[in-house]
């Protein structure tokens, strides 16, 4: 078995048995492959240049093995590490610190080098701060072992399996539109999108979906300047990659340049990132850098190597350690001999544990107050204000569907703030599905207002990109159903950045669904999808549901502004079947239009119809118009019931429900999401908490998907079960 200790033993043995004369160049060498031909063989990096990246591989190397001695004695909190990767140092230093980079977990060497090329850095704390969950740790604060630091531009990712490469080419993608669009932005006009991803995850639907993106919209022939960087070590934990599969994979992509390189091989490797890099920057289109490393003590800690590798296996590959080759170059360049290479390898050491020493016992989070502050940060009265200015006063007369409303608040933004951008699968030229956004791409620009292709991933990290950029991102899904195969860019990458960077860097986002059931003459559970648990589990995330088209305006703007001014991810759920209705009691009645009078809508507070005394309704979505009409009817059997409509699923108006509820000590909740998860369970709960001592019912719909035509009342939630749970409620004593 690989242990710190046989590692560094084998390395140093090898530095100090280096030869003085050049050895053969590495297998694999680099290039770029075009029709067939090699490359010319790479110049030699300068001798400073070398020596830069040697300190950086072995300060991570260092790192490594300092985290494991930390775990044992009680002081650290993770091990994965980069040993074996520390060729991303070389990735690092044919990038400028200017570059965006979005790293995998393995990416140690490449930190160093990055803060290497920016004053004042200090790597070795940083991450030594990170590992032992430091409250002072300059990106997460003590929250999680990450790779960031927003004065290196490195944005911190904790995914594992890629899931941050939809962000990186939305990222790519919108640093162009910024531009354009004249908005100031955080990285210059030629910068790089870097991000990097281990063989496993290549084959991840997150990477597969991210390339093909790239590809597809350079193939439009928009700009996508981004850099993917694969690190091959040939394992995925315990599963081995097959041999060439990353090269079959990626290696002949039309339109996708292709540079590989032997990690071991520090010319090479600057050679293939340099060429990689500048053809990104300069020709402003994705290229696919595949760099050949070896994965060095295990997956992790807690991972027994030895159970799914041989000894001999494990050996043979100190051979191949990337520190190794930088200091066989470094030999044969004769900038050092190996014993100075030794003894610089020892003196990082040194300083790695001088670093260690001096932190102790630092100070962790320490209370639950602390650790969520950066998670979702409200400051409602600077919301307000913004919101105020996004309102189109031309409309204060004009009653308006749920639809026109979120048009002309979505235009209303477009014209106020230039940051405002809609994309989406149909949002341009169709206007939507449903109509929703006709006209608007036309009226402020198809810079502004764009379509995407079909893949909810890409959309979503099409957002998470802009926003980093300095755009205020608003994606459509076209429906709830389809969200579910994307939803960790939003639980994963979106509601986490604020979280996982104290909030320096933030993800303003508000995500348009349209969702919910109750359609006629159409449908099928992908159309009338009535899940929204998986939305309100997100810490952080505000999900919004007008039910009318005053409030989907005010609502709105305060998800703009939000976004905004606090960084604010909100899925913004819009009631496909309410899209279109004028009528709430009778046809032709025109009850359900509303005028957008301008008003704030508060997030976490709820609106309240009627007045009665005897019965409080509790209901979001199609419950409200049902519950009005039921409402009505119980009038004629003297009973008078006024209707709470949520608007916010999360965060939960409490406050308001328990107000209510306490005036009327008799509360139905109608809730048309499923029983088993659905928003009435925290209703309920919410009450319960609170100490509410009234009457409490509950009904909603069934834990069913939706079926076709008429059998989805059925399952639905419906107007009669509202009513006779009322009577019912309302006459018990």
């Amino acid at each position: 078995m690989s242990t710190p200790a046989a590692l560094e033993q084998a390395l140093l043995t090898a530095i100090e048995a280096l030869p003085a004369a050049a050895p053969p160049s590495a297998d694999g060498g680099a290039g770029v492959r075009e029709a067939g031909v090699e490359s010319p063989p790479p110049p030699a990096p300068s001798d400073e240049v070398l020596r830069g990246i040697f300190d950086a591989q072995v300060t991570s190397r260092h790192l490594d093995v300092v985290a494991r001695e930390l775990q044992a004695a009680g002081r650290g909190f993770y091990t994965i590490g980069s040993a074996g990767h520390e060729s991303n140092a070389v990735v690092a230093t044919a990038l400028r610190p200017s570059d965006p980079a979005l790293l995998h977990y393995r990416s140690g060497g490449f930190y160093a080098a990055r803060a290497a090329q920016v004053p004042g850095s200090t790597p070795i704390r940083d991450v030594l701060q990170s590992l032992m969950g430091a409250a002072d740790e300059p990106i997460a604060g003590g929250r999680h072992k990450v790779f960031g630091h927003a004065a290196l531009s490195i944005i911190p990712q904790t995914s594992t399996i890629a899931s941050h490469l939809p962000r990186a080419v939305g990222l790519a993608v919108a640093l162009h539109r910024a531009h354009r669009l004249g908005v100031p932005a955080t990285w210059p006009d030629d910068a790089v999108a870097v991000c990097s991803f281990g063989d496993a995850s290549a084959n991840h639907s997150t990477a597969v979906g991210a390339v093909n993106t790239a590809l597809n919209t350079a193939y439009g022939g928009l700009p996508v300047p981004v850099l993917f960087v694969c690190e091959d070590n040939g394992m995925g934990i315990s599963v081995p990659t097959p041999a060439g599969w990353v090269e079959t994979a990626y290696g002949s992509r039309p339109g996708l340049t292709y540079v590989q390189a032997d990690g071991a091989d520090p010319a090479a490797t600057l050679t293939a990132a340099r060429e990689a890099a500048a053809y990104v920057r300069e020709q402003r289109k994705p290229a696919f850098l595949h760099l050949r490393t070896v994965r060095y003590l295990g997956h992790a800690g807690s991972d027994a190597e030895i159970s799914y590798r041989t000894p001999a296996q494990i050996a043979a590959d100190h051979a191949r350690d990337p520190i190794l080759g930088t200091a066989r170059a470094l030999v044969a360049a004769g900038a050092a001999t190996p014993d100075e290479l030794v003894a610089r390898y020892r003196e990082l050491r040194a300083d790695v544990d001088a670093v260690a020493a001096e932190l102790g016992q630092v100070r962790t989070l320490s209370s639950s107050t602390e650790i969520v502050a950066p998670l979702a940060p409200r400051t409602p009265d600077a919301v307000a204000h913004a919101a105020a200015g996004l309102y189109d006063e031309a409309r204060a007369d004009q009653p308006a569907t749920l639809a026109e409303s979120i048009n002309s608040a979505l235009s209303a933004a477009l014209e106020r703030d230039r940051r405002v951008v809609l994309f989406g699968e149909d949002v341009g030229r169709k206007g939507g599905v449903y109509g929703v956004t006709r006209g608007l791409a036309r009226r402020h620009g198809r810079a502004r207002v764009f379509d995407t292709l079909l893949d909810e991933q890409s959309i979503l990290g099409l957002g998470l990109g802009a926003g980093l950029a300095g755009l205020l991102p608003v994606p459509e899904i076209q429906y709830l159903a389809y969200l579910h195969n994307a939803e960790d860019q939003l639980r994963g990458e979106a509601a986490s950045l604020s979280f996982f960077s104290t909030g320096q860097y933030r993800n303003p986002l508000v995500v348009r669904i349209a969702g919910l059931a109750y359609q006629r003459g159409f449908g099928g559970h992908f159309h009338n999808d009535n899940g929204v648990a998986v939305l309100r589990d997100i810490p952080g995330l505000v999900v919004a549901c007008p039910s009318r088209g005053d409030d989907a305006a005010a609502m709105l703007r305060t998800c703009l502004a939000a976004a905004a001014v606090d960084g604010t991810v909100s899925a913004f759920l819009e009631p496909i079947a309410l899209y279109h209705t004028r009528d709430l009691h009778a046809d032709g009645d025109n009850e359900w239009l509303a005028a957008d009078a301008g008003e704030h809508a508060p997030i976490g507070r709820a609106r309240v119809h009627g007045s009665g005394a005897d019965l409080t309704i509790v209901t979001f979505g199609n419950g409200v118009p049902m519950s009005l009409r039921v409402a009505r009817r119980l009038a004629d059997r003297d009973i008078a019931a006024q209707v709470l409509d949520l608007r916010w699923l999360a965060p939960l108006p409490v406050e308001d429900i328990v107000r209510e509820a306490n005036l009327t000590g008799k509360v139905l909740v109608a809730d048309e999401t499923r029983h088993s998860g659905g928003v009435g369970e925290g209703v309920v709960t919410a009450l319960v908490e609170s100490g509410y001592d009234g009457r409490i019912a509950r009904v909603s719909s069934h834990d069913s998907f939706v079926p076709l035509g008429a059998a989805a009342s059925h399952v639905l939630l419906g107007e009669q079960h509202i009513e006779t749970a009322a009577v019912e409620l309302a006459e018990k004593e």
